[in-house]
């Protein structure tokens, strides 16, 4: 870090702590494939950009164009907590996410392979004190297939 730079502005326990559960809560509707039960983690109006489209916006025509194209086709989603870092603004209304997260992917002929990943997610703070993301970028890896031949069904629309 240069003379200059400030630190960087790590989240309290408690914020990451509440971070972390939204993560973990987020994670369970994309392994279950409930769609419904994960659209009010995401503002209506968000911007994301994601491995099958380079910059979407609305909550509904991102359901449609990135969950569409791959929660049904993948299982085992996890954010990397262990691998996680939370920035936060000073008055503590916004927060940035950047983690690494890991998946299942299979083969045309069923075979599992892993397929890692990566996402900054921005939140910010709502009047009850939980978080809603407006901004999303998940991608793969390098080298990981973007193809995931899964057929799980969506459990809610």
């Amino acid at each position: 870090m240069s003379e200059d730079a400030a630190a960087l502005p790590l989240a309290d326990p408690a914020t990451t702590r509440s971070i972390f559960d939204w993560l973990e809560r987020f994670a369970a509707c994309v392994r279950a494939v409930d769609y419904a039960a994960a659209r009010p983690f995401w503002h209506p109006d968000i911007i994301v950009f994601g491995t099958y489209q380079e910059l979407v916006r609305g909550r509904a025509r991102w359901t449609e164009m990135q969950w569409d194209n791959v929660w049904p086709r993948t299982a085992d989603f996890a954010f990397d907590l262990d691998n996680t870092a939370v920035l936060a603004s000073p008055d503590g209304t916004m927060a940035t996410v950047i983690t690494p997260w890991t998946s299942t992917g299979f083969q045309p002929d069923g075979n599992r392979f892993d397929r890692p990943g990566r996402a900054t997610i921005i939140l910010a703070r709502q009047a009850d004190g939980g978080w809603l993301g407006i901004h999303s970028h998940m991608s793969l890896q390098r080298g990981v297939p973007q193809d995931s031949h899964g057929n799980r069904p969506v459990k809610a629309r």
